[in-house]
């Protein structure tokens, strides 16, 4: 891969994987506009673990307490701390891992133009209406079992190419009364297992069909997804109170217009 190639799609990993705009729309239609060539499997995996990272070390102080009371609510037979955060995250991931083995193969046949295009207007426009309407009342910790569930589902559906897995959570989240960044930070945290579990399906289909590898590029895009993801929740958390959610709406409606446009 050219190095500007590599770079600006390790850009475009770090920005959309935690924006709500839909990286999948980005990562596809990025090369195809400008006539590049495909990335391959083993960069779409470096940069997960970029994104991954990212996401684990802005966090690594919720994750360490997260972790240690889920252990102690293992042991205890019931909730602990903030194990009942960590038990939402895990929850929230059942119907997002279930969807994916059951129609892994249909949704990579249906990433085509028109489907992203309009995946970005409609969920962009179901953002907004969530933003506006939502009463953003509380936090990620007040989330009950049936918000979990319902955000899970809302995750799922995010395997629809162009609906933005960060944006249908934080839309679900936002409809539940949960506060802009309560709606983000959960998304978020809802991210390191979807991530895993995605960066290790690719990962197994490189193993059962390895192709040729760039160990420059992947150290590259691996190094800049990161810090890219990582400035992009740092500042996303603290612009988010103040500009809300229509920006990406607004974007999201500007880019499937073109996109049905340049059809």
């Amino acid at each position: 891969m050219e190095f500007t190639h590599t770079l600006a799609l390790a850009i475009l990993q770090g920005l959309t994987e935690f924006l709500p705009i839909s990286s999948s729309a980005h990562l596809v239609l990025l090369p195809k506009f400008l006539g590049w060539e495909d990335q391959g499997v083993a960069f779409d995996v470096a940069l997960h673990v970029g994104t991954l990272s990212a996401v684990i070390f802005y966090f690594r102080s919720e994750l360490s307490k997260m972790t240690k009371d889920w252990f102690k609510s293992l042991v205890s037979f019931k909730l602990i701390g903030e194990s009942r955060l960590a038990w939402a995250v895990l929850f929230g991931t059942i119907p997002v891992g279930l969807a994916g083995l059951m129609v892994h193969d249909i949704v990579d046949n249906a990433r085509s133009t028109a489907v992203l295009a309009w995946s970005t207007i409609i969920f962009g426009l179901l953002l907004g209406y969530g933003d506006i309407t939502g009463k953003r009342a509380r936090n990620e910790y007040s989330l009950t079992w049936k918000d979990i569930v319902i955000i899970g589902i809302a995750q799922a559906v995010a395997l629809i190419p162009g609906t933005s897995r960060s944006g249908i959570t934080m839309t679900a989240g936002l409809m539940l009364g949960l506060t802009r960044e309560g709606a983000a930070r959960f998304s978020f945290l809802l991210s390191i297992p979807v991530i895993v579990l995605a960066g290790g399906l690719e990962g197994f289909g490189l193993l059962r069909h390895p192709e040729a590898v760039e160990w420059s590029a992947l150290a590259l895009g691996t190094l800049v997804s990161a810090l890219v993801g990582y400035l992009c929740i740092h500042f996303f958390l603290k612009a988010l109170q103040y500009m809300g959610m229509i920006p990406f709406m607004i974007y999201r409606l500007i880019l499937g217009g073109i996109i049905l446009w340049l059809l």
